[in-house]
């Protein structure tokens, strides 16, 4: 096997390993935890808990969810493997985060692509379930005909953007930092228990810093038609804090640390099982 040739496999064994893994963990943990996910939206809502439903109906928004969560995590993690080991060969050691920081933020675009219709069809039923009592590829053809691709489809893709790159701005580079680190600091091996814990602190850390993003991300989303034109991220925070104060900013702070605390663990956690039983496959 040339030099050339073993690169080329290196390469495909890395896009095939991230689509595969990727897929599997961001499924499980999107069925596994979207009640919680669920509770976490009808707090942001401005209609308010009751109104949006409750805990009446918290698997509402799942099938979207589920259909979405495989597709945009393969891509997810294709993109910021793909760029990490591409970006990484030309960096030095003390670069590595700033490596980490921009495949992370590379790859949240790309998977918005995906992550954003299914956002929106997914939290119409978590919290609109009166307004919007269809299927979800009725709700996203309804956005599409009534609000066009830009303002219905793909409506809040800056707000989610500006949530999810400050995001894994905190979350990668501290999770390949724990990585990094386990071994030296506990004297275990690194396996996917504690790549599981790794994610979970990195992941609770993340989700408690940026909710006031998320807050604005669900309230744009949620928005009538007519709102959206009138509405923009930093108008939404002021008017949260004249109503309801520091509260309203970090509203579903708990349940969303809990979310992705739990979620970073069965994510990160099945993420490196199914690389490790991949990577023992290619070996054979």
């Amino acid at each position: 096997m040339t030099l050339e040739t073993k690169a080329h496999s290196v390469a495909d064994y890395v896009y095939w390993s991230s689509l595969i893994s990727g897929g599997v963990a961001g499924l499980v943990v999107d069925v596994a935890l979207f009640p919680i996910d669920t509770i976490k939206t009808r707090l942001q809502s401005e209609r308010g808990f009751i109104r949006s439903g409750g805990f009446r109906g918290i698997y509402k928004g799942l099938a979207p969810a589920a259909a979405g969560s495989a597709p945009t995590a393969a891509l997810f993690f294709c993109t910021y493997d793909g760029l990490k080991s591409h970006l990484g060969a030309m960096a030095t050691k003390s670069q590595q985060p700033y490596v980490h920081m921009a495949s992370a933020a590379c790859a949240e675009i790309v998977a918005c692509l995906i992550r954003v219709p299914v956002e929106i069809a997914k939290q119409r039923r978590q919290a609109l379930s009166v307004k919007y009592n269809t299927s979800s590829l009725q709700i996203l053809y309804h956005a599409l005909k009534t609000e066009g691709l830009r303002r219905g489809l793909y409506r809040g893709f800056g707000t989610t953007i500006m949530r999810e790159v400050p995001f894994s701005f905190i979350q990668f580079p501290l999770w390949e930092y724990l990585k990094l680190n386990w071994t030296s600091v506990t004297g275990t091996a690194q396996t996917p228990v504690s790549v599981a814990i790794c994610g979970a602190i990195a992941g609770g850390i993340a989700a408690g810093l940026t909710t006031p993003l998320d807050v604005v991300k669900t309230r744009i989303m949620l928005a009538d038609q007519n709102e959206v034109r009138q509405i923009s991220a930093f108008r939404i925070l002021r008017g949260i804090y004249r109503e309801r104060g520091i509260r309203g900013i970090f509203a579903g702070f708990v349940p969303r640390v809990l979310w992705i605390t739990l979620g970073g663990a069965i994510f990160f956690g099945f993420y490196d099982l199914t690389s490790r039983i991949l990577s023992s496959d290619n070996d054979k």
